[in-house]
């Protein structure tokens, strides 16, 4: 235990220096909430993002360590924003804040305040630009922290429509450095599904991540990166696939009619995958006994498809699911393979592929642990998607890139 213990103070003392702040300073912050705050970087409101291909993740930060004098010269239009923002858990028809993912009293760059984290479509982006100039937003903010591919695809719209910069890091340090700044802030961050398969017995455990090196970390967005992590700073991509969450609906949007990724899981969690794929035993009878395979595993994903009479016989909801499940085998097939070849034995699932997706998750708990005997296990974090956005955020030391 005082090993454990000794590590992580000694990783959460590296990560908070790469941050900009002492370990010594940030020890006194905890001990002293009404100590004067640090010097900021940049004025507030300080916003992250990671703009994917299909969807924004945006994280704020309020701080809470505010002094009288900054209380008396904090400008109406800031008051104004720090209320719309986390008064509301929706914004107009898209923008949902995740009020259960809040994180309170967590220090960044030196400040103490909450984390707050939103999403909204990038298609929506257009919307978003127009609300932060409502707000006033663009009158006080001169520069965005940001990563994904969207940093890059809309750069010239924030300069135009808000007279916005935005200050550009790499997807993957950002991933990186925003999955160890929240595990160490959130000791629940970590966990494993028990029993994926009997509902009867299945629940989230947490998991002791203290020390996480070395480990196979699967990004799941529109498209999926695999990365096999061995250190803060020590990290290769590996290997990825385009069939990720955007293959997903945009798959079930075809198949279904259906317009939302939240219409899309909650049509699959109603389906039965059985009457589109065809199985083990549909072709052998029972279990494929001399490779141990199962009868109730997929031989061929949508095999029964070629059937007009089961064509004819499927709801949307079982279409929604045998997508699901399609998706989900390939990206566990992959990463279990990368694991092998990279020997290792933790599997970290991320990505808002698994947001409101236990269905997924458990099917990723359960092949990891089936296919490699035991001897792989599968662990998942609470913040899912947030956490290149939130190691955007970290990274800002005032240059723009």
């Amino acid at each position: 235990m005082y090993r454990k213990q000794s590590y992580k103070n000694i990783l959460k003392k590296k990560i908070m220096a790469s941050n900009g702040y002492s370990g010594a300073g940030m020890m006194e912050s905890e001990s002293k909430n009404n100590s004067p705050p640090c010097e900021s970087i940049n004025s507030m409101p300080w916003f992250g993002m990671d703009i994917g291909g299909t969807l924004c993740k945006l994280v704020y930060f309020e701080p809470k360590d505010i002094t009288r004098d900054e209380a008396d010269a904090e400008l109406e239009t800031l008051k104004n924003i720090r209320r719309y923002l986390t008064k509301h858990s929706a914004y107009g028809k898209t923008g949902h804040r995740d009020t259960h993912l809040q994180m309170n009293n967590v220090c960044i760059r030196g400040r103490r305040g909450t984390l707050h984290f939103i999403r909204f479509p990038t298609s929506e982006m257009g919307n978003f630009l127009a609300l932060a100039k409502s707000k006033g937003m663009a009158n006080l903010v001169t520069t965005v922290c940001a990563t994904g591919g969207g940093a890059f695809k809309f750069e010239e719209n924030f300069k135009k429509e808000v007279n916005m910069s935005l200050a550009k890091f790499d997807e993957l340090d950002s991933l990186i450095r925003g999955i160890l700044y929240v595990e160490i802030t959130n000791p629940y961050e970590c966990y494993y599904w028990s029993h994926p398969t009997d509902d009867t017995r299945c629940q989230k455990i947490p998991y002791d991540f203290s020390e996480p090196y070395p480990f196979l970390l699967v990004n799941i967005g529109s498209g999926v990166s695999i990365l096999a992590v061995y250190g803060p700073e020590n990290y290769k991509r590996i290997s990825g696939t385009s069939l990720g969450g955007g293959t997903f609906l945009g798959l079930c949007c075809l198949l279904t009619g259906c317009n939302t990724f939240e219409e899309a899981i909650e049509l699959a969690t109603g389906g039965d995958n059985t009457k589109v794929d065809k199985l083990v035993k549909d072709i052998y009878g029972g279990d494929y006994g001399p490779f141990g395979l199962p009868g109730d595993i997929v031989a061929s994903s949508f095999g029964q498809m070629n059937s007009k009479e089961r064509r004819n016989a499927v709801t949307k909801e079982d279409l929604a699911r045998a997508t699901l499940v399609t998706i989900t085998n390939n990206i566990g097939s992959i990463a279990r393979m990368c694991a092998v070849n990279e020997k290792l034995e933790r599997v970290v699932f991320v990505g808002n592929f698994l947001r409101v997706n236990p269905i997924s998750m458990k099917l990723l708990a359960y092949a990891m642990d089936y296919w490699s005997k035991g001897t792989m296990k599968a662990l998942f974090l609470e913040h899912e998607g947030y956490f290149g956005a939130v190691g955007c955020l970290l990274q800002f030391k005032g240059e723009i890139n």
